[in-house]
This record gives structure tokens, C-alpha cells and sequence, in this order.
């Protein structure tokens, strides 16, 4: 384990984060090697992965409130320096994680041939969709473990593991895309060959993660006497997570939302999005690495009771977020038509795609601040302000968006414009929210029964 309560908060913050973001980076190249094979079938490819694609805000809401409810209940475990405790709460993260993954398998084959046929914007790319799916389904499943386990390492400070799995994960997904996809070597498998180079890699990250911790990590270790549910811990963790994950859910809506709207605008608006969509997902991975290490900082300095660590945790975190995302932005806005006609040529998905990024650039530094902050709020334990920023980003934007789709000569750049605002009143309310949450909780002075949050699970 990794004492976070002792020496220079910054320069914890940049080593994890560097480490984190080395991973970013990799799975940034597999999003965008990943696009760049399947943009070799054409534009309904593109839109059929683009929306089959949109289930991973599902998955993310779940493994976020699996990851953060773990990451605060052992990170200020650890703080407090009670090793016992921490370890049953990374077995019965494990636990859970199965449990919620084959949940997860058997609802996404059940629905997956009504969600293909509604948000596609034509038969074709709905088939492709189905096509994907049956292997990605399967590969979204093997993320609980994964993330589960690597939630526990990064809660006490380790990463290095991880990363070098998750680079050994993208290396092999990299070298068996282009093989399965166009059938070099194999049979030709098109979208398919995509999932299914997805799910050997992660279940290879899987398997090595598992022996790592059975063989090198003596901190927490497997224990199959605490494999039994235990209802009060996993509240503990649900408790902190639930919110979290909730607000993955109300990306999703956001995102499927876009999709339906601009489907009456053809495959091609819907490869623009999809392809803008990935673009600036992958632009956003070093702030998210960021906000990964800032999660773990805030909680173990809070479950030690060190008041102004924490408040300098969230000064550097935001700072070094702000100035990431205006530099990310810059980049962005000055050539967005280079980063979209990388994956395309088609003239109309290269303009629909270029339109995206140009605009929803301006909301970059926002979106750093939302990420950083929230990470925030999860290491203090309490994840529900930065849901309900999320759900009223959600509302300002869905209505407006919908009531401008049915205007006559709706212009799609207005859906962009719109989401940038929404995205700004979203961190002013983070800000303000964690503002408040910082003076309520950093009140150690209160006397000896202060009890952090998650403190009371055994």
C-alpha cells in the first residue's frame, strides 16, 4: 500500500496520474485504432458501433458505482490504517462484481434487438449493431472483475499493475482487430471482429489481474471465508457508488437522446456523432486519469482526519485539470476535420463529425472541472451533489433539445450549442456544491466521535 497522508500532495497527484494517464493513452489508441478498422466497412459500420457503442454508458454507470463505492470505502479504510476492514470490502466488491456483470450479460441479450432497431437510423446499420453485440456484450461483462480488483489496487495507492495490463490488453486487442475484422488470416467477421478482439483482450487483462493479486499483492488478498454477501458493506459501498454510477445513466439517456434526434438526418449525421463522440472521449482520458488519482488522495487524507491535505487535493486536482483541458481544447477546436477524416472520407460525415468537435470544444475546461470535482466528492464519500448537477444538466438540456428537433430547419449545431451550456451551469453547481461539502465535512475540530463516511461498514 501507498501512504497518501504523508509528503507532497502534488507531486502524489502527477506521479498517479502519469501512471493513469500512460493508460489513457492506451486505451485511446485502442478507441481510435478500434474506429479506424471499422471505418474500412463504411459510414453504417461506423453508426452501428457508434450506437451499440452507447451501451458502455451503462456499463460505465455500473462499474462506477462499483469502482468509486470501493475506492472510498478502502481508501479511507486505509487512511484510518485498518487493514482488516479494507480487505472485506475488496471481497465483497469482488463478489458483487460478478454478481451485477451476469446481471448486466443476460438484460443486454435480451434487449439488445429492440435497442438496435430503435436507435439505428436504417435495417442495415441495425444488423451490424446486433452483429457487434453479440461479442461485446460478453466483453462488457468481464469489466466488473476488472474493475473491481483495479479499483481496490488504486484505492491504496497502486497502480503500476493496472496500467501495464491494461497496455498488454490494448496491444493485443490492437494486433487482432484488423485480423478479425477485415479477415486477414481469419474468416472475415466485420463489426463482429471488433468485439471479439475486445473480449479476448480484456479477458486476458482478467486472468493476469486475478494471479497478480493471488501472487504478488499481500495488502488485500482473495479470502473465500468473506465471499459471502455481507448486506451492510455493500450498502457502504452502494451507498457512495449508487450516485455515481446514477449519473452514467443520465449520460447515457444524454447520448441516446442525441442519437434519436439526429437519426431523421441519416447514417451519416449518426457516424459524425459517433466518430466526434470517440474523438473526444479519448482527448478526455488524461483529465480522467487525473480525476482517478484525485478520488484516492481526498479519501485517504479525509479518512485520516487531515483536513488541509484535503482541501490542497482539491486545489491542485482542479488546477492541473483546467489547465490540461484548455490546452486539449486548443488542439480541438483549431483542427477537427483532420482528427474526423482520419476515420472517414465521406465528405458528409467528415462535416457533421467536424461541426461537433468545433463547437462542444468550448466546453472543455467545463468538463475538467465536472470529472475532477466529482472524483472529489466520491473520496469524501458523499456522491449525490455532483447527481444532481448531472440530472439538472440533463434537464436543461433534454427539453430544449427536443423542442428545437421538431422546429422547422432545425440546424443540428444547435443540439452542440445547447450541450455546452448546459455543461457550464454543470460545473458552476459542482463548484458551488463541493464549496458547501468541504465546510461540512472538514470539520475535525468537532471532537473525537466524528466518524468519516463509510467509516461505520463491518
Amino acid at each position: 500500500m501507498k501512504d497518501l497522508t504523508q509528503g507532497s500532495i502534488t507531486r502524489h497527484l502527477l506521479h498517479m496520474s502519469a501512471f493513469m494517464a500512460v493508460s489513457m493513452i492506451a486505451q485511446t489508441l485502442y478507441l481510435l485504432l478500434d474506429m479506424y478498422w471499422v471505418a474500412h466497412l463504411g459510414k453504417e459500420a461506423i453508426a452501428a458501433v457508434g450506437v451499440a457503442g452507447a451501451q458502455m454508458m451503462i456499463v460505465l454507470a455500473l462499474t462506477q458505482m462499483l469502482g468509486v463505492g470501493t475506492t472510498a470505502v478502502i481508501s479511507q479504510a486505509a487512511g484510518r490504517k485498518e487493514q482488516p476492514h479494507a480487505e472485506l470490502a475488496f471481497n465483497q466488491s469482488f463478489v458483487m462484481s460478478i454478481l451485477v456483470g451476469l446481471a448486466l450479460g443476460i438484460c443486454g441479450f435480451g434487449l439488445m434487438s429492440w435497442y438496435c432497431n430503435t436507435f439505428t437510423a436504417d435495417s442495415l446499420t441495425a444488423s451490424l449493431a446486433k452483429s457487434y453485440l453479440i461479442w461485446f456484450i460478453p466483453a462488457l461483462v468481464l469489466q466488473f472483475p476488472l474493475v473491481s480488483m483495479g479499483s481496490a489496487l488504486r484505492a491504496t495507492g497502486i497502480v503500476q499493475p493496472t496500467v501495464a495490463l491494461q497496455l498488454l490488453s490494448v496491444v493485443l486487442n490492437g494486433a487482432l482487430a484488423p485480423f478479425l475484422i477485415l479477415g486477414i488470416g481469419f474468416p472475415r467477421l466485420g463489426v463482429a471482429g471488433a468485439a471479439l478482439a475486445t473480449f479476448i483482450s480484456i479477458l486476458v487483462a482478467d486472468v493476469l489481474l486475478f494471479i497478480y493479486f493471488e501472487k504478488k499483492y499481500h495488502y488485500l488478498r482473495f479470502r473465500s471465508a468473506q465471499f459471502r454477501p455481507q448486506m451492510k458493506m455493500w450498502w457502504a459501498m452502494l451507498r457512495v457508488g449508487l450516485p455515481a454510477g446514477a449519473e452514467f445513466v443520465l449520460l447515457f439517456f444524454y447520448i441516446t437522446l442525441v442519437y434519436k434526434i439526429i437519426s431523421d438526418f441519416g447514417p451519416a449525421a449518426q457516424a459524425g456523432f459517433g466518430l466526434g463522440v470517440r474523438v473526444m472521449q479519448s482527448l478526455f482520458l488524461p483529465v480522467v486519469a487525473l480525476s482517478f488519482a484525485v478520488s484516492p488522495m481526498v479519501g485517504q487524507n479525509f479518512g485520516g482526519r487531515k483536513a488541509e491535505r484535503v482541501r490542497h487535493s482539491v486545489y491542485s486536482g482542479i488546477g492541473l485539470a483546467t489547465l490540461l483541458m484548455l490546452l486539449l481544447a486548443a488542439i480541438t477546436w483549431s483542427a477537427p476535420g483532420t482528427m474526423i477524416r482520419f476515420f472517414s472520407k465521406d465528405a458528409a460525415v467528415i462535416q457533421f463529425g467536424s461541426d461537433y468537435l468545433r463547437i462542444v470544444a468550448f466546453n472543455f475546461v467545463a468538463a475538467g472541472i465536472v470529472f475532477t470535482s466529482s472524483s472529489m466528492f466520491q473520496g469524501l464519500g458523499n456522491t449525490m451533489p455532483p447527481l444532481l448537477s448531472s440530472a439538472s444538466r440533463l434537464f436543461l438540456f433534454a427539453l430544449p433539445a427536443l423542442l428545437l428537433a421538431r422546429t422547422p430547419g432545425f440546424d443540428i449545431k444547435l443540439l452542440w450549442y445547447l450541450s455546452v451550456g448546459s455543461q457550464v451551469l454543470q460545473a458552476c453547481m459542482n463548484l458551488l456544491l463541493l464549496r458547501r461539502e468541504l465546510h461540512r465535512k472538514l470539520r475535525f475540530e468537532d471532537g473525537a466521535d466524528f466518524i468519516p463516511a463509510s467509516a461505520t461498514a463491518s
